[in-house]
């Protein structure tokens, strides 16, 4: 078991945490100023390397923000792009008398002894921990994610000065109420530090996406995974940014596979992965994908689903009515018809994609730059008429459609979306679903929403 020093959110914890924020981010904050006021010379190159390297060594939700901003095209300049998307899952690692540490704190002293081999550098790090390839005494490849020390204490600094920023940014503007957001990512972040509930959540879609042959979920090692330590099967493949230049046909059938690995969960069973950046899967040769890091997960009311679905229809038929059902059914409260016409800007523009029964770029309608003009439009209305309150599921179904859009447009897929969508709600029966919902998180030993 992981030690109470390592793991405790201890106020010492918390204060080594906010020093180092400090030091990384301040004398880069100073030499953007500087160049802003003072016009001094700005190397957006070297700064971007610079802040990559901060934000890595930071890691915890910090860094899942730039991972999350290197996921969508465009929306950063090239150099902070190219420079940020490292992190996705190549991030600065831990040392070996790290790893040796904290495996040992896992598995005990003996641990090396349970494998046959153990890299001793990282294959892959990210925001919350580690991975090494290792082989298993009976041969079997494996993947070992292994969380970094004080994780809890770090989650917890950064969820405070995330809130402390929310306050003074709702002080001069009101356009979104973000107490549910900042609730919403402290539980999720907070589940994600508890590798035993991932392997539940991994065990859950494998049994999910049973039927989906060109979908792939690794199978945990019990035996080898600790609440802090979490060993897998290994799993090959390409990281999606290598396909780009593939053919056309093999883009857009990881595409549609990475549809359907988010979709037939949801619309199945209620159930979504709410982190669809691009360390999270990689794809195989014949255009099947790999799913990777389940820690956040987010399992909706069967009446929140049938809501996604009756706004897509409220939409599609300029039934004001039903939209307005769709939304108050997810929990937005006091919706007025200006409320209702600007939420709606944004609604059509998520929804674009799937209006029209023919094969489709993502781009045509879904654009970064058109993107952005969208959401300036509906913070600037929301302002004006005095904000509004997204409710907490709203949260990771957002950042699922965005993110996956994100995807899209990095192979430059063109799928017809309307018939993927329509082809898993088109027998849509909200007591079914709660039904199959219930009997799987049942087997995956989860709690229901």
């Amino acid at each position: 078991m992981p030690s109470r020093a390592q793991d405790s959110d201890s106020f010492g914890g918390r204060v080594k945490r906010y020093a180092r924020i400090g030091a990384a981010t301040g004398g880069l904050a100073a030499h953007y100023a500087g160049s802003r006021i003072f016009g001094l010379r700005l190397d957006r190159e070297d700064h971007a390397a610079e802040l990559k390297a901060a934000l890595g060594r930071l890691k915890g939700p910090l860094m899942k923000v730039a991972q999350i901003m290197a996921t969508v095209p465009d929306a950063l300049p090239e150099e902070y792009m190219r420079e940020l998307i490292q992190l996705q899952a190549n991030a600065p690692s831990m040392g070996w008398p790290f790893v040796k540490r904290r495996m040992s704190a896992e598995l005990g002293p003996d641990w090396w002894a349970k494998f046959r081999h153990f890299d001793h550098t990282a294959s892959a790090a990210a925001s919350l921990g580690q991975v090494h390839r290792a082989t298993a005494l009976n041969g079997r490849k494996l993947a070992c994610k292994l969380q970094y020390p004080d994780m809890t204490a770090v989650v917890e600094a950064d969820l405070r000065q995330l809130k402390v920023a929310f306050n003074l940014f709702k002080l001069y503007d009101r356009a979104i109420d973000a107490g549910n957001i900042h609730a919403e990512l402290g539980e999720r972040l907070r589940e994600e530090l508890d590798y035993r509930r991932e392997a539940r959540h991994m065990a859950l879609y494998r049994h999910l996406l049973r039927d989906e042959a060109d979908i792939h979920v690794p199978e945990t090692v019990a035996r080898l995974s600790t609440s802090r330590l979490l060993t897998m099967k290994w799993l090959e493949g390409r990281p999606l940014l290598d396909l780009r230049d593939d053919a056309a046909s093999r883009r857009n059938r990881v595409a549609v596979n990475m549809f359907r690995a988010w979709y037939v969960p949801f619309y199945g069973y209620g159930v979504i992965h709410g982190d669809p950046h691009l360390g999270n899967y990689s794809a195989r040769g014949d255009g099947s994908v790999n799913l990777f890091d389940f820690g956040c997960m987010r399992v909706f009311a069967p009446k929140f689903v049938q809501g996604v679905i009756d706004l897509y229809y409220g939409l599609r038929d300029g039934d004001r009515e039903r939209a307005v059902f769709a939304y108050e059914t997810w929990g937005f409260e006091n919706l007025d018809r200006d409320v209702l016409d600007v939420l709606n800007i944004w609604a059509r523009f998520v929804y674009a994609p799937l209006m029209e029964d023919r094969a489709r770029p993502m781009e045509e309608t879904n654009a970064v730059i058109y993107g952005a003009q969208t959401a300036e439009r509906v913070h600037r209305e929301l302002r004006r008429l005095g904000g509004v309150k997204p409710p907490r599921e709203f949260v990771l179904m957002d950042r699922a459609a965005i993110g996956l859009g994100s995807v899209f447009l990095h192979l430059r897929a063109e799928v017809n979306w309307h018939r993927l969508f329509h082809g898993l709600i088109a027998d849509f029966d909200v007591a079914a679903l709660a039904k199959r919902q219930q009997r799987a998180l049942a087997r995956a030993k989860l709690p229901p929403p």
